[in-house]
């Protein structure tokens, strides 16, 4: 069976993690990317320690997974010819997606408004930290930024030390990656009955506020500001992480009457039973402290063996290589074995969707990998593509 997105080619202007996740998922579900890189400016990505593979297809491990699936072509914008190739690519590809600032693509003649001259029906998204409106779009923003601007960091942390960074880019990948595929895959549905392509704006602080959309439609209601530590799921019950002998940790999420009840017998602390649902701040101090003792006098292992048969929504905190090897996710194909261009192995984390393909994933390629074939297949002979060389177009 062929994968979903089979057909879609898409020309892919992005750096970073935001665009290029977003275009890694789109690849693996078929679609076919042309990632089009600066030749002179290297994406950051590329530069992260570890390295995988060895020799020319040597890359960063973080490169390899985020530009899986993709083609490899590189290309100075800023080059008088640049455009003229571009144009030439546009007949056969049908979705841009670009992440630079406001105004940028315009500059280069390689904005919306220019492209869909040349293709009609051409989707175009645009990934920026603030949007293409607005009194921020040109200001510059890392995840971090989006989430304090957009209130989801006021109560994302402990009243005791205050917000908390998190261990992965939520504003970047819930805007410039999931949102931008939500996005992109709308229009092409809404293409397929219109005949008809549009321009997308996806804004990574935009989509961290739509991230608050339980605590944010409270505030609203109320006019009164979730606090740090103070709201159901960020501290203000017993719903939270527990420190145990041996330095590791577990999560306790027991809060529906009965995992509450079979989380107190597993712990043997029955005697507050009657007490638990009190969400005073008082009383959930108080058994937040009885929890922690008993988590902390017993290793994770102990704690794992005991929770292992009862459903209590109790769960180990697993080191990314402990996940990677959990029975449920490798029955769940979550790590895959991908090829690099030498046939060499490449374990990465899977993309969480349910297509599946018996074709290996190719892992993502050297800078510039495919140029020249793809410059070939545009008609350009020998002679002219060593001149766009030697030039530092390509």
């Amino acid at each position: 069976m062929s994968l979903p997105l089979a057909g879609l080619k898409i020309l892919d202007f992005t750096t970073l993690l935001p665009g290029p996740y977003a275009t890694q998922l789109l690849a693996d579900m078929g679609a076919e990317v042309l990632r089009i890189e600066s030749p002179t400016r290297p994406d950051l990505v590329k530069l992260m320690p570890p390295f995988v593979g060895a020799g020319e297809q040597k890359v960063s491990a973080a490169h390899a997974t985020l530009n899986r699936n993709k083609q490899s072509m590189t290309l100075d914008l800023k080059h008088p010819e640049a455009k003229e190739i571009i144009h030439k690519l546009l007949p056969e590809y049908d979705i841009v997606i670009e992440q630079f600032r406001p105004g940028v693509m315009q500059r280069l003649g390689l904005d919306y408004s220019a492209l869909k001259e040349i293709q009609p029906t051409l989707i175009y998204c645009s990934i920026t930290g603030y949007g293409q409106t607005g009194p921020l779009k040109d200001r510059a923003g890392h995840d971090i930024n989006y989430l304090a601007l957009s209130g989801l960091a006021s109560f994302s942390g402990r009243k005791e030390t205050g917000p908390i960074l998190s261990g992965t880019q939520v504003a970047d990948i819930a805007g410039g990656s999931h949102h931008a595929v939500m996005a992109i895959m709308a229009a092409v549905i809404q293409r397929a009955t219109t005949n008809a392509g549009q321009y997308l704006d996806i804004s990574m602080s935009d989509a961290a506020m739509a991230l608050t959309t339980m605590f944010g439609s409270n505030a609203l209601a109320s006019g009164e500001d979730p606090e740090l530590g103070g709201e159901m799921l960020n501290g203000g019950l017993f719903y939270d992480y527990y420190q145990t002998s041996d330095e590791r940790y577990i999560s306790i999420g027991s809060l529906e009457p009965n995992f509450a009840m079979t989380l107190l017998t597993v712990l043997e602390l029955t005697d507050w039973k009657n007490k638990i649902a009190d969400q005073s701040e008082s009383s959930q101090q108080k058994i937040r402290a009885a929890i922690s003792d008993k988590i902390s006098a017993q290793p994770l292992a102990y704690w794992q063996q005991q929770f292992s048969k009862v459903d209590a929504c109790v769960e180990p905190v697993l080191t990314m290589n402990e996940a990677a090897t959990h029975p449920h996710f490798v029955a769940r194909g979550m790590i895959t074995e991908t090829k690099d261009g030498d046939n060499n192995s490449i374990r990465q984390i899977n993309s969480a969707l349910p297509f599946k393909s018996d074709v290996p994933h190719q892992a993502g390629k050297p800078l510039g990998a495919d140029s020249l074939t793809i410059l070939q297949q545009l008609g350009y002979s020998s002679q002219e593509i060593n001149r766009l060389q030697e030039g530092r177009c390509i």
